[in-house]
């Protein structure tokens, strides 16, 4: 196994991560300047529009889970709705066996700013003004591009060139930006700021109204009634399970935070009796998580209590059996990485708050509200199936199946432990599980459990993949006696390079000195700083 590139960010008094220096400096600042982790997450939000574009922004969904000093533990979800003439009917009239991942079709009213708004109603202590103008005068400037948005770019070349505002701020002379061009942003800029003195005119005001004139020309049938149904994102409690003598808490549904507990409680007790990352390790994690995904695909709805009735305690006990005895079926569902970021912040106070936020694939749909600089996500296209009777089969104003999750660990006496996210698809919810597993079972710390190898099972439930071969993919630091090992255990094995797998972690964890210690993902420019 390679050693960590960076020791762990130290404080004993508070702390951010992210996945790009700015967005950590600016939350650092925040928190240098008295605010609070809410305060400090909110300023990084804005500043990763800029920063990872391709990643997130106003136009994405966000979700959010906040410990407070007291110990309460309190979550945000930030998921829009589907149009309301979006029948099933409607997209196999034409001719579609998919909902497209490009263009209008794809589109679900953004989540995003009622989440921020929440978040901020929640505790703040600073105005959303305040928190936000740095980023909108960035914006105004260009921020210089990172080597992550240029291979976003790259990637999405045609697409984002086939929007005429997505090819005027990211193919300069028509070509992908080089690392280091500076981006100006002006119409973004005007966004940021009248999103942060009215976060309420994105779904009722001229916002709205431009946004739901532009996808209705454009083929989608939005009513417009479903953007004003969106306005208020209201906070709900955790979902929680055990883990390794903590308490895991994490974002309820739509998101797949019950896929994480669903795979601790499968692996509760196995995991650690054996050697980090041995073969045996490795297999238990990869059956549990395909058994989520199985039951993903096959129970459970973005709205209904099938992910309530998969952790249910006999079911459980029934699964470990079958695990134990390598006995579970397998599904063939794909799939694929996503394109989200994440920020982690603990204050002075105790308070911590884990955020994920996300366009669904790179540069979501690939259109922008004209005059806005806001690129619409993808994410009706990524969770909503045309699988006739499928538990999340498309339906008028209905929230897709979401892949975005965030959690938080506490102790016996509602002490935080740690908390973290990582973005990535559907390899989040396998992901965060062997982060939890470092932290939790084998001692590691946040940078060496950022920068251990990661191994990724595909299948998993996208919409658009349905049916490949499965997959055990493993960065090529698992060494070559444990792949053939996992091989002879039943895997179809795929070698990806060093640091290889995708996804960009974020850990801050507390010791019981009060001590923290945070590291940001090494498959990525991110960076934890702490703050005294």
């Amino acid at each position: 196994m390679t050693a960590p590139p960076r020791p762990p960010a130290l404080s004993a008094g508070a702390m951010v991560s992210s996945s790009h220096p700015a967005a950590s400096f600016a939350g650092a600042r925040v928190l240098a300047d008295g605010g609070n982790a809410i305060d400090a997450t909110l300023a990084m939000a804005a500043v990763t529009w800029l920063t990872l574009p391709g990643q997130c922004g106003i136009g994405g969904d966000a979700f959010a889970i906040v410990y407070e000093p007291d110990g309460r533990v309190w979550t945000v979800g930030g998921s829009g709705f589907g149009p309301d003439g979006g029948t099933a009917e409607f997209y196999r009239d034409r001719g579609l066996s998919t909902i497209p991942l490009n263009g209008a079709l794809g589109v679900t009213v953004p989540g995003a700013p009622a989440a921020l708004a929440a978040l901020h109603a929640g505790g703040a202590t600073r105005p959303l003004p305040e928190l936000w103008e740095p980023a909108a005068r960035t914006a105004e400037r260009g921020l210089p591009c990172s080597a992550k948005t240029a291979a976003d770019v790259r990637e999405a070349f045609d697409a984002v060139r086939a929007d005429a505002e997505l090819a005027a701020v990211y193919t300069p002379g028509g070509r992908p930006p080089h690392v280091g061009e500076r981006l100006p942003q002006p119409a973004l800029a005007r966004t940021i700021r009248r999103l942060a003195d009215d976060p309420a005119d994105f779904y009722t005001g001229e916002f709205a109204e431009r946004a739901v004139a532009m996808l209705r020309a454009a083929g989608a049938p939005f009513s417009g009634d479903e953007w004003a149904a969106a306005a208020v994102a209201t906070p709900e409690p955790a979902i929680t399970g055990g883990y390794a003598g903590t308490i895991v808490h994490q974002t309820p549904l739509p998101t797949p935070g019950w896929m994480v507990l669903h795979q601790a409680a499968l692996c509760e007790g196995a995991v650690g009796a054996e050697s980090w990352l041995s073969a045996e390790a490795i297999d238990r994690m990869a059956r549990a998580a395909r058994l989520a995904f199985q039951d993903r695909f096959a129970l459970c709805a973005s709205d209904g209590s099938g992910a309530r009735n998969v952790l249910e305690h006999n079911r459980i006990e029934q699964q470990r059996r079958a695990l134990t005895a390598r006995a579970e079926e397998r599904l063939s569902f794909a799939v694929r990485d996503g394109d989200t970021t994440c920020t982690v912040a603990v204050d002075a106070d105790g308070r911590a708050v884990s955020f994920i936020h996300s366009l669904g694939f790179t540069f979501g749909a690939k259109v922008v509200v004209p005059g806005t600089g806001v690129v619409l996500n993808n994410r009706l296209g990524r969770g909503a199936y045309l699988v006739p009777g499928h538990p999340n089969e498309v339906a008028p104003r209905r929230k897709p199946l979401h892949t975005l999750n965030a959690w938080i660990a506490t102790g016996a006496g509602g002490e935080l432990l740690a908390l973290g996210s990582i973005p990535g698809g559907d390899g989040q919810v396998q992901w965060n599980m062997q982060l939890i597993s470092h932290l939790f079972d084998h001692g590691l710390d946040p940078a060496e459990s950022v920068s251990a190898p990661r191994f990724t099972v595909f299948p998993g439930s996208d919409a658009d993949v349905i049916g490949q071969p499965d997959e055990l993919r493993v960065e090529a630091t698992i060494p070559d006696a444990t792949r053939a090992r996992l091989q002879e255990m039943g895997h179809r094995v795929v070698v990806q390079p060093e640091f290889g797998a995708g996804g960009s972690a974020q850990v801050i964890r507390r010791d019981s000195r009060g001590v923290l210690s945070g590291a940001a993902d090494p498959r990525q420019e991110g960076v934890a700083i702490g703050v005294d």
